[in-house]
């Protein structure tokens, strides 16, 4: 079983624990589930601090905060043809490869689905980039 080496836009199969179920004591995710890289910083040592972003089938409660993967990206994926999002206001961080990186079900020793396409990984970039400008725009008139 060799791991992926983490880079942004790979998919991962993951334990993503929620920011509501942190806050309500749990420390490990209900659920494997799909989820992006986004952000991967390599220490001074070498160990990576990877930043990941939960796919789910659930649609947003806010729009705003997440993207609608394309079916063509979906099948790409391996993914189910249900729809599903990317929610970009809540992020797990890890040391990789951390203790809740998963194997993708029927698929003994693999523990990802893929890149996302780089047009469409920039569009999730940006969209963050555009989110936390929001948010810092707000925090500066307070």
């Amino acid at each position: 079983m060799d791991l992926p080496e983490p880079e942004s836009g790979l998919v991962i199969s993951y334990s993503y624990l929620w920011r509501n179920e942190f806050n309500s004591g749990k420390v490990e995710g209900l659920k494997n589930r799909p989820c992006a890289i986004i952000l991967v910083v390599t220490n001074e040592e070498g160990s990576k601090k990877v930043t990941v972003a939960p796919i789910t089938h659930a649609a947003p409660t806010n729009p705003e905060v997440a993207i609608e993967i394309p079916s063509k990206v979906k099948s790409h994926l391996g993914l189910d043809s249900e729809r599903s999002w990317i929610i970009l206001d809540d992020f797990n961080e890890f040391v990789w490869p951390g203790y809740d990186l998963r194997t993708v079900i029927g698929k003994a020793g693999t523990y990802d689905y893929g890149f996302l396409p780089p047009v469409f990984f920039k569009q999730i970039v940006n969209k963050i980039l555009e989110l936390r400008h929001q948010v810092k725009s707000v925090t500066d008139r307070n």
